[in-house]
């Protein structure tokens, strides 16, 4: 079975005692041993959503193969709500199941981690002690609403897109780490947030369209109020385009990395199109990509597909990476979505 080996390396409740902050940070003293070939000096470490061992792991980048089993080391950090009282309400046994995002950012000098999963579960947790910033559980045990991307706004409130339940919500988390205030719009197959601190909107993608989405209100009581809404690019007339994954375009504000069931676009946003003019497209544009995003520093690209074998259909053991091509590989892994760290 996936993930067997990983699981038993390091066990999945570890995470709220988290590694010591030394071991723990990005910047901390290398390993002993040296990057691998092709990997450019300066590389971000890799933050992935390891399904197997329902963890949220942060990789060394300077290794193509991560076997925690063999190589503890290759961990910098980890993350599971399992057996941590501070996320206990969230009821984690039911609702930490096929955890789908991960993504870094800096809130008022502090830098939180934003996690779903798919039975119920949302968090902003605290790097690197793992502390609660916020939490909620939608439906708990089940994939009625399956929080699939979250996001924090500069008040301190946290929205989530869920694709089951056709939602976007905004949570007055500014309130306190269980607040349960929120505003709420339809959104079909919600699936990504992004906050766009250039025009001040919210941007949600679902199945079928890119909205952009004006936040007014109070911190404490929210709302949302759809500005546009743009239809995604479909290979098939008459088909959902499914959209996926939504993350900007590092080193360029202007645009945001959109994935479809078909391919991989980038979105300008001054002109409202969707292209495929980004440096690399020939090998990065590709179906079912599940999460992409780009290393400004060193021009590196990393996105997630699917591979065939593994105990579930949208599980890979892989991170693919361009410019240079290259591959990392979890050891019985099962990896939904991978990003670079780069908190902002």
């Amino acid at each position: 079975m996936a993930g067997a080996g990983l699981a038993g390396a390091l066990p999945a409740g570890a995470a709220h005692a988290a590694a010591d902050a030394t071991a723990a940070s990005p910047g901390a003293a290398p390993a002993p041993y040296a990057s691998g070939p092709g990997i450019p000096p300066g590389t971000p470490p890799v933050l992935v959503t390891e399904q197997a061992s329902k963890r949220l792991l942060l990789l060394d980048p300077r290794r193509r193969v991560w076997n925690p089993a063999a190589e503890p080391g290759v961990v910098r950090w980890q993350f599971s709500p399992l057996g941590d009282p501070r996320y206990r309400d969230l009821q984690p046994e039911a609702s930490w199941v096929y955890p789908c995002e991960a993504k870094v950012r800096v809130h008022r000098k502090r830098t939180l981690v934003l996690t779903t999963a798919s039975f119920g579960f949302v968090a902003a947790v605290e790097y690197p002690t793992g502390r609660r910033y916020w939490g909620a559980a939608l439906g708990p045990g089940d994939d009625l609403f399956n929080p699939h991307s979250a996001e924090v706004l500069p008040d301190g409130n946290v929205a989530v897109a869920c694709s089951s339940g056709a939602l976007v919500r905004l949570y007055a988390a500014s309130l306190g780490p269980t607040a349960t205030r929120y505003a709420e719009d339809r959104l079909k197959g919600a699936h990504g947030l992004h906050w766009d601190r250039a025009r001040r909107v919210l941007w949600a993608l679902g199945d079928d369209d890119l909205v952009a989405y004006a936040v007014g209100g109070t911190p404490a009581r929210p709302t949302l109020t759809r500005t546009s809404v743009t239809p995604l690019p479909v290979a098939v007339p008459g088909k959902t385009a499914g959209g996926h994954d939504l993350f900007p375009v590092a080193g360029r504000p202007g645009r945001l990395w959109v994935t479809t069931n078909a391919g991989v676009f980038q979105y300008d946003r001054r002109h409202g199109t969707f292209v495929r003019d980004y440096p690399g497209h020939e090998l990065i544009d590709r179906a079912s990509v599940k999460a992409v995003g780009n290393d400004p520093r060193t021009g590196q690209v990393l996105s997630t597909v699917p591979e065939k074998g593994l105990e579930e259909t949208w599980w890979t053991t892989k991170v693919g990476v361009h410019r240079p091509t290259g591959t990392y590989t979890l050891v019985n892994g099962g990896i939904y979505k991978a990003r670079w760290w780069l908190p902002r």
